[in-house]
């Protein structure tokens, strides 16, 4: 199975979704969970993880990752080319390394330019920006482009973001 993680803040609370699918091109997800987590930490520029860390590894808590074989998160996985930890580094040493993490961001604010890819889906004519850890960047690269949808956002994780905003 692959988890897809993304978070939403509002007030001084975060509500966190993921979408558990089974293959890179499904339609629908398996199953959702969600929660809602109050006193987040405010953002910290550079510092991304501490902030939306806690919340992603909350409702990890409530899933089995016995069968978990990947994870996607929204942002990056590094933030340079010398490797400096970004949310999906951080949250791969949490889970002891075991279970492969894929960054998609939409946004290129990180300074790295050897350890990510840019993919190109649909017509867009602007990237996802990909990140990996514990998986080949290319590869990780190839799932995210396989994914289901036409546009430049898989239709799973435009789902994940519109859920995440629903309060």
């Amino acid at each position: 199975m692959i988890l897809a993680f993304d978070t939403y803040y509002f007030e001084n609370k975060a509500k966190t979704v993921c979408l558990q699918f089974a293959n890179w091109n499904d339609k629908i997800p398996v199953q959702i969970f969600s929660e809602i987590k109050e006193d987040v930490s405010e953002y910290e520029s550079g510092a991304f993880y501490k902030r939306e860390l806690p919340c992603i590894l909350s409702l990890l808590n409530k899933i089995n990752l016995d069968e978990v074989s990947m994870i996607v998160v929204d942002g990056f996985v590094f933030l340079d080319d010398e490797y400096k930890p970004g949310l999906g580094a951080h949250l791969f040493n949490s889970l002891e390394q075991r279970i492969p993490i894929i960054g998609v961001a939409k946004t290129n604010f990180a300074q790295i330019n050897n350890i990510k890819r840019e993919v190109y889906r649909g017509e867009s004519r602007k990237p996802l920006y990909i990140t990996s850890v514990g998986i080949n960047i290319d590869e990780a690269s190839t799932y995210v482009e396989s994914m289901y949808g036409q546009y430049r956002i898989p239709d799973l994780l435009k789902q994940l973001d519109s859920m995440t905003k629903v309060k």
